[in-house]
């Protein structure tokens, strides 16, 4: 079902009447990947710090032991890894975006706040990077 469709929207509203919300997260995930304008950017890779946190809607009954009954943050990881691992990057703002785009592809997903770091540009700071926040249309 395409995730965007009015059914599947209908169904995200659904289950939102249903069940609360939750909020699943992901911090400091270190990866290497290929992001930046200058040269030596473009030349070596670089570490990245992924943090995410992703407001899920599941319809979970707070009952089940299953992991099926919930969103799994082994999902967001492995988009992740894809939009990484998927080629160079010239703006970091380009990398959120692509992770958020794929984290709000799956209909349990409401909201995600995608921040990225790159803890070795600068010596004298932990790190410099972005964080943005998107949501499903209507919400």
């Amino acid at each position: 079902m395409d995730p965007w469709s009015d059914e599947a929207l209908a169904e995200a509203e659904r289950l939102a009447t249903r069940a609360g919300s939750r909020r699943v997260f992901v911090r400091g995930l270190e990866l290497i990947g290929s992001v930046g304008v200058y040269e030596h950017e473009h030349r070596y890779e670089q570490r990245i710090v992924v943090s995410l946190a992703l407001e899920v809607q599941d319809g979970y009954d707070g009952t089940s032991d299953e992991l099926s009954a919930v969103y799994d943050y082994d999902l967001a990881i492995r988009a992740v890894k894809v939009a990484i691992g998927s080629g160079h990057f010239n703006l970091i703002e380009t990398l959120a975006e692509r992770i958020a785009q794929s984290c709000l592809a799956d209909r349990r997903v409401l909201k995600a706040r995608v921040r990225l770091e790159k803890p070795d540009v600068l010596p004298s700071c932990a790190g410099v990077g972005i964080e943005v926040e998107r949501s499903r249309i209507g919400r």
